[in-house]
Formats: structure tokens, sequence, C-alpha cells
């Protein structure tokens, strides 16, 4: 028989995305069935879900969930089994999932998310007909009450439930007066429960009681153990240690896959690097760039964030003539990085900037880019340099979280021995990322080098396969821990 898997994700990919959590949900399914698990997506009614799922057949209505009427719609799009919570109050809106016009958070986030959450325990405690998982995955503090909601809900069936944190640095804080307001009884107010500072701790509170907590790599795994890298969390995450784990993301290879991708302006394979040269002069005209054959052609795509680095690399912009490098960079974020690079975008030919997120214009960065750049502070696990592997662009990383776990530094001896990928230098350091530049342009320089890692990248396996095995023996093992109590 195969598992029942719920999973529980605020995003969704095709149909709302606004990073790579939405990638991760919505490739996971195709990849977990092949290792005998069937996955049904529980995601909020969102326009662009709602339209999806027209037709869908009503499996559960609630007279009033947190104050909104609300209902779970069960249906087929994007080739995902869906289950929605169509709740306009709380989801019937335009723009981002999370934000307001704005800019802001949606005032009464601590509500929709606990709201989906409250469905996914429902689900879990199998109070909705003909939907009964034997285990439940909860993404990021946008589902983690799952498990809180289920612990002090003794009406209803237990399921193991994984807590997967996609990036610790988002943790659903509130107030505590809306303890009650979301269903918890007043001793989940607790140190040993979701109180967090005087306030709620949605992950916090996902974290002690998931049966499982895992991360989108084994180095984040082990960083958010750490002061450093902890959020304030760490000290939790380290006494639950013996439950954390930290399995790689992969991508969807058939969605990034150079020789069907109609975002191309010349389809390859490993055989044929070659014709990536017609994509680099697409990418550099797109980007308003000098169609220089010779110039090292480096992407960014990116959100816009202290946290990927953008600072330091738009301080270190002045070296770019000196190393015959040019920059697309596509992505937003943050007003004053956007208009600082705006701004070095119209007084130099070198760099080209386009504010915003295209799906299409990001597949044929990764396709033209002789390199892509990730110079995170910190990264959970990072899908770009995944696709830059898969597409033959060289990924130029710092060395945090999945970056490092992923991108094999071309280190003299990782070059002699034939299995370097990419370059690797030292996070959150101007200097170090001027060094990590410099080395770039010099391997580029030694075309023959820069050619092995290319092949050495096409050439990896970046798949949900492995990822995939991992988490299917990782959710057999709960299941059985679960039957065994």
């Amino acid at each position: 028989m195969p598992i029942r898997l719920l999973s529980v994700a605020s995003e969704v990919f095709p149909l709302v995305k606004t990073g790579g959590l939405a990638d991760v949900v919505g490739a996971l399914p195709a990849a977990l069935a092949a290792e005998g698990i069937e996955t049904l997506t529980l995601v909020p009614g969102y326009p662009a879900v709602r339209a999806a799922l027209q037709g869908g057949a009503v499996v559960h209505e609630y007279g009033a969930l947190f104050g909104q009427p609300a209902r779970l719609v069960r249906g087929q799009a994007a080739g995902l089994d869906l289950l929605m919570l169509d709740a306009p109050g709380f989801f019937d809106r335009p723009g981002n999932p999370y934000l307001g016009p704005d800019g802001l958070d949606w005032p009464d986030n601590a509500l929709r998310f606990a709201a989906l959450a409250r469905a996914g325990a429902d689900c879990a405690a199998g109070h909705i007909p003909g939907v009964r998982p034997d285990i439940v995955q909860a993404h990021d503090w946008q589902a983690a009450l799952i498990p809180v909601y289920q612990y002090f809900d003794v009406s209803g069936a237990r399921v193991p439930v994984a807590l997967t944190i996609h990036n610790l640095a988002f943790q659903g804080i509130f107030p505590a007066h809306l303890l009650g307001t979301i269903g918890l009884p007043a001793e989940a107010f607790a140190v040993d429960g979701v109180e967090y500072y005087g306030q709620l701790g949605y992950l916090k509170g996902g974290i002690y009681f998931a049966d499982q907590v895992t991360t989108v790599s084994p180095t984040y795994a082990d960083e958010i153990r750490t002061p450093a890298h902890g959020m304030g969390l760490d000290g939790l995450l380290d006494s639950r240690a013996h439950a954390l784990a930290g399995i790689l993301n992969g991508i969807d290879v058939e969605v990034w896959n150079p020789t069907t991708d109609d975002a191309l302006a010349a389809r390859f394979d490993a055989a044929h690097v070659a014709a990536r040269a017609e994509n680099k002069r697409a990418v550099q005209q797109r980007f308003g760039l000098a169609p220089d054959p010779d110039a090292l052609l480096i992407g960014v795509v990116s959100r816009l964030t202290a946290q990927k680095g953008l600072d330091l690399l738009l301080a270190a912009l002045a070296d770019f003539p000196r190393l015959n490098a040019q920059l697309a960079l596509l992505g937003s974020g943050d007003k004053p990085l956007e208009q600082g690079f705006d701004s070095a975008a119209g007084d130099s030919d070198r760099i080209g900037c386009i504010l915003g997120y295209d799906e299409a214009l990001a597949h044929l960065v990764q396709g033209g880019a002789d390199a892509i750049l990730v110079p995170s502070r910190f990264e959970p696990c990072g899908l770009t340099q995944l696709c830059a592997l898969r597409y033959g662009a060289v990924p130029l990383v710092a060395r945090v979280g999945g970056l490092s776990d992923t991108v094999i530094d071309a280190s003299p001896m990782a070059l002699h021995q034939g299995f370097a990928t990419g370059v690797q230098f030292p996070p959150d350091s101007l200097p170090s990322l001027r060094s990590g530049l410099a080395r770039a342009a010099a391997l580029y320089r030694d075309g023959d080098a820069w050619s092995r890692l290319q092949a050495n990248g096409m050439a990896s396996d970046v798949s949900w396969r492995g990822p995939a095995r991992q988490y299917a023996t990782l959710f057999r093992r709960l299941i059985g821990d679960c039957g065994s109590r």
C-alpha cells in the first residue's frame, strides 16, 4: 500500500511562487511517487489557486474558521493533487501572498496561516471525509502549528508530523493575546510550547512538538544549532538534535532542462555547450550589455536582500572593468539595493539590471551567463546554484549552508583530480567576495579549466531522486515509530 502524505504549504509552483519553497512543494510529489508515496498538497485559496481548481469537489465546510467562512476543495491542477483552503476573507487577495500593497505584512497573517495549519491538523486527525494521511509534512512557519494543534487536540487520530524549515529567518512571531483567537489553550503558552519571549512563536512551537524537524541541507542543519545562525532558536534546535536532519533540495529536471527549454535562444546539452554562446548574446542584449563574447558574464537571479549578500556585490562592482566582467541581475527586494543596482546599470554598460521576476528570463540567464553568483550570508539550500549546474553556468557561491554542500570548490587539488564544479569563497566579507570574483575571472581565462567545470557541473545529479529516497526512508521510519507507540 502506498503511503499517504499530506504536504501543507503556503505556496506551490506553478500556481503561486515567491521563492524556492514553491519550487520544492511543486516538484517533490512526483519524485515521492516513484518511492511509493502519494502526496496531497494543502494550500491556501489564493486567486490563482481558486481559478485552477474551478470545478473541484467540496469535501468539508467550516461554518467559521477563526471568524471567516471557509471550506476545503479537492481537485487536480498542474499535475498535482491539491486540497485548497477556500477562505476568501483570508486569501482572496491580489499580489504577494504575505504582503499588502504597502509592502508590509498583511495585519491578519497570524489568523490566515493559523487557519491553514488548523485545516491541516483537522485532516491529520481524520476529521475531513476522504482525507486520511499516514504522515504530514508541514512547510515553514505558515504550517508549523499543525503539530501544536495535534498535541492539544486529543479527539482525533495521531499521525506523525515532519516540520521542514526552508529558512529559519522567517518564524511567524505574533502578539500573545491572539492565543485564544487561534484556538490554543492557555497551557500552550509556555516555554515548552508556543511562548517565545513573551509572544507567540509559530515556528518555535512547531519545532518543539513535531516528531521530526528537517531542513534543506546537512550543513544548514548543523549551522542552525549555533548562535551565529540559530536566529534565537539554536538552543531549542540543539536540544532536538536527535530529531533534526538535513536533506538537500533538488530541482525539477524536466522544468529545468536545457535540451527542451523554450525560454532559451538556443537549446543545448553537455555535448554541445558551445551553443550557449547564442544564449549569452541574448542575455547581453536583454540587459543592455555590450555584445562582448570574451567578457565574463555573471548572472544573479535573487531576492535583493542583505541575507543574499547583494550589498557586498554592489560594493564589488568597481572591480568589474578590471576583471573584464559583466553583470546581468534579475530580482527585486529592498529598495536601497534596487536603487543601487539600477543606478549602477545606468552608469555602466557592464552592469545590467532588470527589477522584478520573470521565470522565462531566469531560465535564459541560467542558459547564457558564464557564471551564476550567490554571495549569501546564509543559505539554507539554494536552488539557483543547482539550476546553474544543470545549465552549464559555473556557480560562484559563498561557503555556507546548502551552497557548500552542492558546489565543489575549484581548489588546485579538486581541479587536478577533475571533480571541481564551481568557486566557493568565505561569506559576509567584501574582500572574500572580491577574491572569489578574481578567481572566477582567472579560471574563465583558462578555457580548458572552465570547460571542465562546466562539464562536471552538467554531470551532477541535481534531481529530486536522491532527496526523495531520503524523505521516503524518513517518513516510513516515523510512521513505524508512531505505530509502535
